[in-house]
């Protein structure tokens, strides 16, 4: 029996293998489906990974300093990228294998300023090339894009975590290079103190910022930045520092001499930037405070640290020396400095204790007494939930025993001055004469006026009893304790309610900005300033409004909730757009 002569199959037909079979598919009852998404895979051969182009968000935080890339809802960047001169090489610069190269970094760092090619940006921007900033942040991206990140040119939106203080040309300048060099549709703007308070896994923070060029003090209260306090003593101050402290050192001179700082730092025996911040990163130090705060048994036994028992200097007045080997200078030297001395740039930077606070501006304030007067100018409310949640974030964060001794001198001042905003010789002479003040005025932390409560017992009571409740102290009102609601206590105990810890002082452990933004894109929370690359490229800079010109809500609740995100969505409908926090021209 042949083949030939029969008529072929329908399971074998080639048209029922590429088309289906056509009549079962009708016989089958219409069911509810999802239909196919043909408009995202272009072609049979289309990437797979086109499927997730919509959905995935690039995370960019960017700092002075580092920039860092990665995905939304990763845990970690994919790539942190630091800046420096080996960034400006060309392509075919081979002179860095050059022998010599290493040592003639004088020359190449003539002309600038010191440190200069270490940093993306700078807060000064008298002459600075806007150009070259936008150059070497698209060198960056393009780099982290093709070999970190693994991505191809489909547009991607971007969520982009900017500091609050960052200027408005710095902005124009990062937005024309990413939508006009890459294919981004649009742009959201987060905050890094905000994101660095979701990061903690809190709606309200005191964020304390210790970054390169200044210090930022930023309180956030249900995800809305309050007010922002700066000041410049930062990173940068400490590498100057430590240069004065290294010359001291090669010089012979003791570590707290304290000389006028030399412009000149490119001389024979002076030290390289790259090698002073590795220095300021492995071996400074900060030590714990001279007026220490006694402990609080009121919550428990005090916590007993482990230590070495053979151990017996406090490292304070360890005088041992440490060798430290100085390869930038000419001629390379060996210097041996005393363990305690180590402490001294923190010490000068940060907290600068020789000097009376009336000598310090508005702008170079020691970083405890801007944080204590920042929880001072704050509101009550506000105030008493953000000192119980205090975050340290930024490169000097990571400098040995400095949140630490950050937060005692905080707790010192609160301790010692309160939360009075009033101070002088005047108000202490006030309170301590007795005779400046009537008989009859009470202290406002005192209380309103006690009230007498009279009873019906002793109102009905005989002459005895009467002579009794006469001699009975008076009771405030204000002060008792409120009556228990037994039906509430029940419902507190079956959702296990646990009040929130406002009033007291507290630090707590934050993941970073980065981390705070990615969990953002993967729930999805609107930003509250979001750019379009084609409103960008037909008004610019100029075309930013004020908040309050585009929806006044939105500007009396700043919310993430749903409201906030229609409200937006219908802004940029009519072709308003802000940059938020960052505010318009």
């Amino acid at each position: 029996m042949s083949s030939s002569g029969g008529t072929s199959l329908p399971h074998r037909a080639v048209s029922s293998i590429r088309a289906g079979d056509r009549s079962s598919a009708q016989a089958l009852p219409p069911t509810p489906h999802t239909p196919p998404r043909a408009s995202v895979v272009p072609s049979a051969f289309g990437s797979p990974s086109t499927l997730r182009a919509d959905d995935e968000i690039i995370v960019v935080e960017l700092g002075s300093r580092k920039l860092r890339i990665g995905f939304g809802g990763d845990a970690a960047p994919k790539r942190i990228a630091t800046f420096g001169p080996e960034q400006q090489r060309r392509a075919g610069d081979f002179r860095a294998w050059e022998a010599g190269y290493q040592d003639n970094w004088r020359k190449r760092a003539a002309g600038k300023p010191w440190g200069s090619d270490y940093e993306l940006w700078q807060l000064d921007l008298r002459g600075q090339d806007l150009g070259l900033v936008g150059d070497k942040l698209e060198r960056e991206l393009r780099e982290a894009f093709t070999k970190y990140l693994l991505i191809d040119s489909r547009p991607r939106r971007i969520s982009l975590v900017l500091p609050p203080t960052l200027p408005i040309p710095l902005i124009s300048s990062t937005f024309d290079t990413i939508f006009t060099r890459f294919q981004i549709p649009t742009i959201s703007l987060l905050s890094s103190p905000v994101m660095s308070a979701m990061s903690a896994g809190t709606r309200s923070a005191l964020v304390i910022d210790l970054g390169w060029h200044e210090t930022t003090v930023t309180a956030v209260y249900e995800f809305r930045e309050v007010c922002t306090w700066r000041t410049i003593r930062a990173g940068k101050l400490l590498v100057e520092e430590t240069y004065e402290f290294l010359n001291n050192a090669i010089q012979g001179r003791p570590a707290t001499t304290r000389t006028e700082r030399t412009e000149n730092r490119l001389e024979e025996r002076s030290v390289s930037f790259e090698e002073c911040e590795e220095f300021a990163n492995r071996m400074l130090w900060c030590r714990r405070s001279a007026n220490e705060l006694s402990q609080d048994t009121t919550q428990g036994l005090p916590t007993l640290h482990e230590q070495d028992e053979s151990e017996t200097v406090a490292p304070a007045d360890d005088r041992v020396p440490v060798a430290v080997e100085l390869n930038s200078c000419k001629p390379p030297k060996t210097v041996e400095i005393p363990f305690a001395e180590l402490a001294e740039p923190c010490e000068s930077v940060f907290f600068e204790p020789t000097l009376s606070p009336s000598c310090f501006d508005d702008h170079e304030l020691p970083i405890p007494l801007l944080a204590y007067r920042a929880l001072l100018q704050l509101p009550l409310d506000v105030r008493a939930v953000c000192m119980s949640r205090i975050i340290f974030t930024g490169g000097c964060s990571n400098i040995i025993g400095l949140k630490g001794r950050i937060f005692d001198e905080v707790s010192l001042l609160a301790k010692e001055r309160g939360w009075d905003p009033v101070r002088g010789k005047a108000v202490d002479q006030y309170k301590a004469n007795p005779n400046l003040r009537r008989s009859s005025s009470r202290k406002s932390s005192e209380g309103p006026t006690p009230v007498v409560i009279h009873t019906d017992s002793s109102s009905s009571g005989g002459n005895n009893n009467s002579e009794g409740a006469e001699s009975a102290p008076p009771v405030n009102p204000a002060y008792a304790p409120p009556e228990v609601d037994q039906v509430e206590e029940v419902i507190k105990k079956e959702k296990n309610y646990k009040a929130p810890v406002q009033g007291t002082l507290r630090v707590i452990d934050s993941l970073g900005a980065w981390c705070g933004a990615s969990l953002a894109a993967q729930l999805k929370v609107p930003a509250l300033a979001t750019v379009e690359r084609e409103y960008w490229l037909q008004q610019g800079l100029n075309g930013a409004c004020r908040p309050n010109e585009v929806d006044v809500k939105a500007q009396q609740r700043q919310s993430m909730g749903a409201g906030g995100l229609v409200r937006s969505q219908a802004s940029q409908a009519t072709g308003g757009w802000t940059l938020g926090i960052w505010g318009a021209i």
